[in-house]
């Protein structure tokens, strides 16, 4: 199930954790995220957390012939969720009372179908808070592959025993855990695809010990934290089962890597700076000019590395002054992946009106670019089912204080392509009160949408308003055709607004 449906459970800082917690690499994503939000509010606790993912939900059944369900909220997310919370459980257990751990671990027990490494960390955490689980960390299955593995690279006595394991292998599909232990083995081989496997045993052995793990994006970025992922993986790692979880895994191809050197210098450099709490002087905003050095490729690199996404919203608002002061502009993909990576989360998440501090931050960018603003923020936000007053204020302002005519109506056909609420139309009539230049065929087109979705809006003061800014601000373009179906869409209206607008659209006589 989409762990996204459920983050209006949640509160603000809450959001953030678990939005943090759905990626890749969600217990130290997580872990960066409540370290920052520690540092901003020394009193940050994580109890709002623990008390709403153990909040009883009920889930509807698959088919109609099942009972409804109550399950814990826990209980409703993705397998990669539950092992990304568990993991950031265990680095931060030091700040959570036992009892709420406890209870945590309860209530994941009423899983009816976990997974084997949800398994494995419950059990570890149950026997670290002397819990007194006697269970052991693997599966039955687990256990007798493990022992096969052994025999076979003990008995070898050569020094290919590696490489003939994997190359022997035999496929087995009869469980979850023996597909998992099957496809580590073919991603330790896809990670050292230089090995021969074919080779005589003196060359694949010298070249078996040269597979290894590249963790050059967590070298590179996470110099703050390594005692922390050293205890990640060497504590749980230790007695994990053959189930490996994401945020341990090495990646398929190192992110780190596909950056030039100058630019990892930069990375780090940058680094420091967003985790500083001086403020920024114009030598240390120069740093900023290294992303006019990259592709577009390396600038989503750098800003999954940077975590810009979990920026705090403070630090946010510096962080575009400096890269739009001294630099260049930058190229349409460059921008685009900029504004999706910094802003796109945190506007489709804003359950209150923003900050002055995003507000800013928005603005300026859209400013500078106003056309991927509109097609990787403003569009994915107008797409977006739960699109509310919030983002509805927000997207109001950047029309009014940002977007010129030709943009403004981009914006309008993009609401010609989704559903509308009320939110969305207050957003229709800031465009309509802005006077785009309308040419006739886009306002037929606009005409068609209001007679299509009238019915829906009958009660709705919003729509009986944008109608009446319609047929007043917009009278030279309607046609005896658009008068008509109009008429037809008013006599359904049952707002104040009505005699308002039947009187507004029989004064329309030069069609």
């Amino acid at each position: 199930m989409d762990a996204g449906m459920f983050l209006s459970r949640f509160d603000g800082q809450s959001k953030l954790l678990v939005r943090s917690l759905c990626g890749t690499s969600g217990a130290h994503r997580a872990l960066g995220v409540f370290h920052r939000q520690q540092k901003a509010n020394p009193e940050m606790s994580l109890s709002n957390l623990m008390e709403t993912l153990c909040q009883d939900e009920i889930t509807c059944p698959d088919t109609k012939t099942q009972p409804l369900t109550v399950k814990p909220l826990v209980c409703l997310f993705p397998a990669l969720f539950k092992q990304n919370l568990l993991s950031f459980i265990y680095l931060v257990q030091s700040v959570l009372p036992q009892t709420t751990v406890l209870h945590l671990l309860k209530c994941l027990s009423q899983d009816l179908h976990p997974s084997p490494w949800v398994t494995a960390l419950v059990r570890q955490l149950e026997r670290n808070l002397g819990a007194h689980n006697e269970d052991p960390l693997y599966t039955t299955l687990c256990c007798q592959r493990l022992k096969e593995l052994s025999q076979r690279l003990v008995g070898s006595g050569e020094s290919e025993g590696w490489a003939k394991c994997f190359r022997d292998q035999p496929v087995e599909s009869e469980s979850q855990s023996a597909s998992c232990l099957s496809e580590l083995g073919t991603q330790r081989k896809r990670k050292g695809s230089f090995v021969t496997l074919d080779s005589d045993g003196e060359e694949t052995g010298q070249q078996s010990k040269r597979i290894k793990m590249n963790l050059c994006g967590s070298e590179c970025l996470d110099a703050e934290e390594p005692s922390a992922k050293a205890e990640a993986s060497g504590r749980l790692g230790s007695d994990a089962p053959a189930e490996t979880p994401e945020e341990l895994q090495p990646a398929p191809d190192s992110s780190c890597d596909a950056l030039p050197e100058h630019i990892k210098v930069s990375v780090l450099q940058i680094k420091e700076l967003l985790e500083s709490q001086t403020e920024w002087d114009q030598s240390s905003m120069e740093v900023f000019k290294v992303l006019n050095d990259c592709d577009p490729g390396q600038v989503e690199v750098l800003c999954s590395m940077l975590n810009f996404p979990d920026l705090l919203e403070q630090t946010l608002s510096k962080l575009c002054s400096s890269i739009l002061g001294p630099s260049p502009d930058f190229s349409y993909s460059t921008a685009a992946t900029l504004i999706k990576s910094l802003l796109l989360q945190k506007v489709l998440f804003l359950s209150e009106p923003a900050s002055r501090c995003l507000v800013t931050a928005v603005m300026s960018l859209c400013s500078h670019y106003p056309r991927p603003m509109c097609h990787v923020l403003i569009g994915p936000v107008l797409e977006e089912k739960s699109i509310g007053n919030p983002q509805a204020e927000l997207l109001n302002r950047l029309i009014e204080g940002c977007l010129d005519s030709h943009y403004r109506l981009l914006v309008l056909q993009m609401t010609f392509k989704i559903a509308w609420n009320e939110a969305v139309l207050s957003i229709i009539h800031s465009l309509l009160d802005s006077k785009p230049d309308l040419s006739e065929e886009l306002f037929s087109q606009f005409t068609e949408q209001l007679v299509s979705k009238g019915p829906q809006f009958t009660k709705s003061v919003k729509f009986a308003k944008m109608m009446l800014t319609v047929l007043t601000k917009y009278s030279s373009y309607v046609t005896a055709a658009h008068k008509h179906s109009l008429h037809g869409c008013l006599i359904l209206n049952e707002t104040f607004l009505k005699k308002s607008l039947q009187a507004a659209l029989k004064r329309i006589t030069h069609t």
